[in-house]
C-alpha cells in the first residue's frame, strides 16, 4: 500500500512592520498517525550537487534493423524540449526509412550518446562546432535539414503512422 506522509508544520509567528503574521514551516518530516509504527523514509535532496549520474547508454546488440528504426522514430519525437522534438521528428520522418544500417546506428548513436540535448540543437544549429565523434554523414544530413531550404512549415511534429 502506497502512502504519503504528511508533513510536520510549525507555526511560527512572524513581525514585519509593526504587523504580527502567522507563518507555517514546514520541518520535512512526515508525521507518523498509523498505528502499525510505519514511518516511510524522507528523502533527500541536494539541489546543490550538479553532479546527478545520468544512465549511461548502452547500445543494443542484434537489434534487427526494422525495430531499431521504429524505435529510433519514437525517441525522436520524445526528446523532452520541443526544439529537438521537432527537428529531430520532421527529420526522422523525411530520412529514417531510407537510412542503411550505417546511417541508421549513426544516427542512434547521434541521438542517444549526448547527455546533453542542447548539444545536439546547438550541433545541428551550427552555433556549436560539432565534436569529431558525432561529425559524420548523418549529422551533415541533419544540418541540411535544420537550414530547411525547402521552406518547409514545420510546428508540428509529423504524423507517426501514414494516413489511410
Amino acid at each position: 500500500m502506497f502512502r504519503i506522509p504528511a508533513l510536520h508544520l510549525i507555526n511560527r509567528t512572524v513581525v514585519v512592520n509593526g504587523w504580527a503574521a502567522a507563518r507555517l514551516i514546514s520541518t520535512g518530516a512526515p508525521i507518523c498517525n498509523a498505528t502499525d509504527g510505519y514511518r516511510p523514509p524522507t528523502p533527500m535532496i541536494d539541489l546543490e550537487d550538479k553532479s546527478l549520474p545520468i544512465p549511461e547508454y548502452k547500445e543494443k546488440k542484434n537489434e534487427p534493423l526494422q525495430l531499431q528504426k521504429s524505435r529510433l522514430l519514437y525517441q525522436s519525437r520524445k526528446r523532452g524540449m520541443l526544439e529537438n522534438g521537432l527537428l529531430l521528428s520532421t527529420f526522422a520522418a523525411k530520412h529514417l526509412a531510407a537510412m542503411d544500417p550505417a546511417q541508421t546506428k549513426l544516427y542512434d548513436r547521434l541521438i542517444n550518446l549526448p547527455s546533453n540535448d542542447w548539444d545536439i540543437f546547438y550541433w545541428a544549429t551550427g552555433v556549436k562546432p560539432t565534436p569529431k565523434e558525432y561529425d559524420n554523414e548523418v549529422m551533415n544530413m541533419l544540418k541540411a535539414h535544420v537550414k530547411n531550404n525547402d521552406r518547409e512549415q514545420r510546428f508540428t511534429q509529423p504524423d507517426l503512422y501514414a494516413k489511410a
